[in-house]
């Protein structure tokens, strides 16, 4: 499919502290995050101001932002404060139902970095360069599965073809 024109500042996950777990900004038209302290600088304006809101919607400097939380992660999605708060949502709800289903709906911290890889993946599936591409949790899934077994056994981190292998000898625990 091809892309919504809106524009969206970013997306990030944080965890229960407000400390970042992934993000990507895609706002390149001032130098709002132009460094990364700029960046965690607003990350903590963000979960200061949804640590403890019952409203899933909040307005930081220029921004709207959209969050969702679960368990020990905070979810957002942010644009420009003229941006539709329902986009916004809708690229949310696209972000957090396409982890649950690769994390077969167990949405933490640790099955987030266990799956990282899968988590970037879908990132990129779901908005490119500040550009919404899909909001079909099936139609992303179905993309990074196919990415993701693409990638030749010479191009896969070491720690993927350890888990691999670990895998297919029963030597993690199913925790």
């Amino acid at each position: 499919s091809s892309g919504i024109n809106a524009e969206y500042g970013g997306l990030c996950i944080l965890d229960n502290d407000g400390k970042r777990v992934i993000s990507k900004y895609y706002d390149t038209k001032d130098d709002t995050f132009a460094t990364v302290k700029d960046q965690k600088l607003f990350e903590s304006k963000m979960f200061k101001a949804t640590e403890k809101s019952a409203s899933e919607i909040v307005a930081i400097n220029n921004y709207t932002a959209v969050f969702r939380s679960n368990v020990d992660l905070f979810f957002y999605v942010f644009g420009d404060s003229r941006e539709n708060e329902l986009m916004l949502l809708s690229v949310l709800n696209s972000l957090y139902e396409s982890i649950s289903m690769i994390l077969r709906k167990n949405v933490e911290k640790r099955a987030i970095f266990e799956h990282m890889d899968s988590i970037l993946l879908i990132c990129d599936e779901v908005v490119d360069g500040g550009i919404l591409l899909e909001c079909d949790p099936n139609s992303v899934v179905n993309r990074v599965h196919v990415k993701n077994e693409d990638i030749p056994l010479s191009e896969q981190s070491v720690s993927q073809v350890s888990y691999d292998l670990l895998k297919s000898f029963n030597w993690l625990s199913q925790s």
